[in-house]
């Protein structure tokens, strides 16, 4: 047998804030609109919902496209000027039909937002149940990614995919808080509804994120790694729409947690000797098209470090609040990217991190 030549890891992710050397970025190509369905009862803003119920199967407005696509080249270019390498999802048709055995799908979405559908732990990349039905197929626009991080020593495994039929979803669900869209007919979860802290994961209850899916989550890890190597922490917020936890509650380094003002009433005991950074309101007007979420796209920044921090540039008041706080901004135009359904943290994937696992509290 050759002698093997320790290499270090292709994947290797724990927290939010080690070195970042290589992530994925989403692409715009493709973007599709889809039809309404039952999880976006849950988590879509009414005054967003007539796109989809009206303009299903067709491409988005192209001057919206084209101005999102120049903001996200500027993000790659910053990225790559930090010397970050930048990976890409192939380029799917995502305005096909498909269908499951109990329900059907005029169309995809895209593969704008990697975060949402991936997600890496230690060398692991997991591909999530979620309970979109438009986004059903989504994670094919990685796998020739997800091959080649395999062949090269990564894991790779798929949660459990989800039946989506109509038992899933709370018939004459109205959106109010402790109640969700979804219910635990199965597991069900957007990799964006975890977030990472070392040995300690912390999960939001949403509508597209039940407690079976975070059970799920916290079993693997366990089987996995060894029961206690990773600690799950399942979060309920004061939001009227919720969906992904990095708009919400966010550990951007040691010591220091930033927070929705309004969606976190109670700080977890765990965080009491850590700053906790409320963000402040945003800046983006309310005449600002967003078709998936709230304004409070600011709290959705990107670590490069434990210092180097990427946050949109017209956002000054997170700008100025994050500098008090000691993190150097770097800043990108973003706005644009933020009206198909993120900012920074959703439209990337950290794929490796100069870092080993540990324990912050």
């Amino acid at each position: 047998m050759k002698n093997q030549v320790n290499q270090s890891p292709v994947v290797n992710i724990f927290n939010e804030w080690d070195p970042l050397e290589e992530v994925i970025v989403g692409i715009l190509d493709g973007l599709t609109i889809p039809s309404y369905e039952p999880v976006m009862e849950g988590c879509i803003y009414d005054k967003a919902k007539s796109i989809f119920k009206t303009q299903y199967g067709k491409r988005w407005p192209k001057d919206e496209i084209d101005a999102a696509q120049k903001d996200l080249d500027e993000f790659i270019g910053i990225l790559k000027s930090e010397g970050i390498k930048v990976r890409r999802p192939d380029k799917i048709d995502f305005s096909k039909p498909f269908a499951g055995p109990e329900w059907k799908s005029v169309c995809g979405l895209g593969a704008a937002n990697p975060r949402d559908s991936l997600f890496v732990i230690g060398n692991d990349i997991i591909e999530a149940p979620m309970g979109w039905r438009s986004r059903y197929f989504e994670c094919f626009a990685y796998r020739s990614l997800l091959k080649e991080y395999f062949s090269k020593g990564a894991g790779w495994v798929s949660a459990p995919k989800a039946q989506m039929n109509d038992n899933l979803y709370n018939k004459d669900f109205k959106s109010r808080n402790n109640e969700y869209v979804i219910n635990n007919f199965e597991p069900i979860f957007d990799a964006a509804d975890f977030i990472k802290c070392g040995r300690d994961i912390f999960a939001g209850v949403s509508s597209t994120c039940n407690e079976f899916g975070i059970n799920w989550m916290q079993r693997y890890l366990d089987n996995k790694y060894g029961v206690g190597t990773f600690r799950v922490h399942t979060f309920r917020f004061n939001d009227q729409h919720p969906m992904h936890i990095d708009t919400t509650f966010y550990p951007l380094a040691p010591g220091k947690l930033l927070v929705h003002p309004e969606r976190v009433v109670d700080i977890p005991k765990m965080f009491k000797d850590w700053d906790i950074i409320k963000a402040p309101n945003p800046c983006i007007p309310s005449t600002h098209p967003l078709y998936f979420s709230s304004p409070w796209m600011n709290l959705n920044v990107l670590m490069l470090d434990e210092k180097r921090v990427i946050v949109e540039k017209n956002e000054e008041n997170t700008i100025k609040e994050l500098k008090k706080h000691g993190f150097k901004p770097i800043l990108c135009n973003f706005r644009n990217f933020n009206s198909f359904g993120g900012s920074f943290h959703c439209a990337t994937l950290d794929i490796r991190r100069t870092g080993t696992l540990q324990s912050y509290f």
